[in-house]
């Protein structure tokens, strides 16, 4: 007998649910990449949610995925801050702390290790200090507790509506999978011409489709196989050359709010370094994107274990 959509959604889900609680002491304890990993977790999950959210019921899955939502901007102030004192002690060297030598290699440049710098690496640092004090108290407050409740209740008594989830996995994943795919190679074909703030964004809501797209897609690999696997990593790379793009346009924000000390030694440098982490990131974009060019017109090709394609 072929697996239902619905025992296939669950058996995808568990594996969030598990990843999410499993970095819940790491993050207690502050440890490397402990937050980021939760924050994956639990966006993974809400999207997983959303793009299969015909199989479930949706006032309990719209409750889970409004805390999860919650969860995640928690966690992602937190993940922001880090990202950005990283960003900048690595382009200041020795983690931005002072050394002998006042300057570090940036590609054919060197950026002054001063007071400037030093500044931005410790408000970074204090802005993620105070963000996982948040989350830490986020992760002991009774809100908190009560969406692990229903996570767990999702695993042992799925909402599930019979419709669609006993129907076989196959057909409904493919069609989900096609679905995302469809969304994202939309809004690449309208990107070109925008420019400006407009193309920024844009390119923000393509990285945020190809999430969805390998989220997916690698919720479907246990029923799909191969193909959802390849798509899956086609995705995610597109997801990660905008992610890069996403983060230095971001560092680059912030660097911006110290205008006024735009005549300090350091700041229009790490403005330059920024701008050009962009452009770089943008060079690999017509590459990334041609896994959308090669697919038919009206879907992705996903080949079953049968060998027919759907």
């Amino acid at each position: 007998m072929s697996t239902t959509a619905g025992s296939a959604l669950i058996d995808a889900a568990a594996a969030d649910v598990d990843r999410l609680c499993t970095a819940e002491p790491d993050v207690r304890q502050d440890l490397p990449d402990s937050v980021h990993k939760m924050r994956v977790a639990t966006r993974r999950l809400r999207s997983v949610l959303r793009s299969y959210r015909r199989i479930l019921r949706r006032k309990p899955v719209r409750e889970i995925t409004d805390e999860l939502r919650w969860l995640a901007g928690l966690l992602g102030v937190a993940r922001d801050a880090e990202v950005r004192a990283e960003r900048y002690a690595a382009l200041l060297g020795d983690n931005g702390a002072p050394s002998d030598e006042k300057t570090v290699p940036l590609g054919e440049k060197r950026v002054p290790q001063d007071d400037f710098g030093q500044r931005l690496v410790a408000e970074e640092r204090g802005y993620y200090a105070g963000a996982h004090r948040a989350v830490v108290d986020s992760l002991d407050s009774h809100r908190y507790r009560t969406l692990v409740d229903r996570l767990h209740r999702l695993l042992t008594d799925p909402p599930l509506r019979a419709s669609h989830a006993d129907d076989p996995a196959e057909p409904v994943f493919t069609k989900v999978l096609r679905h995302e795919f469809r969304d994202l190679r939309r809004l690449v074909r309208t990107e070109p011409g925008l420019s400006g703030d407009d193309r920024i964004q844009h390119l923000h809501d393509i990285r945020k489709a190809a999430k969805r797209l390998r989220y997916s897609a690698e919720a479907a690999t246990a029923v799909l196989g191969k193909p959802a696997e390849e798509l899956g990593k086609q995705a995610k790379r597109l997801q990660g050359v905008l992610g890069d793009h996403r983060d230095a346009i971001e560092a680059l924000k912030t660097l911006r709010t110290h205008a006024t000390d735009a005549d300090e030694s350091g700041y229009q440098l790490l403005c330059d370094a920024e701008e050009a982490a962009a452009a770089k990131a943008l060079e690999e974009y017509p590459d990334a994107i041609e896994f959308l060019r090669d697919r038919p017109l009206d879907q992705p090709r996903i080949t079953l274990r049968d060998g027919r394609s759907r």
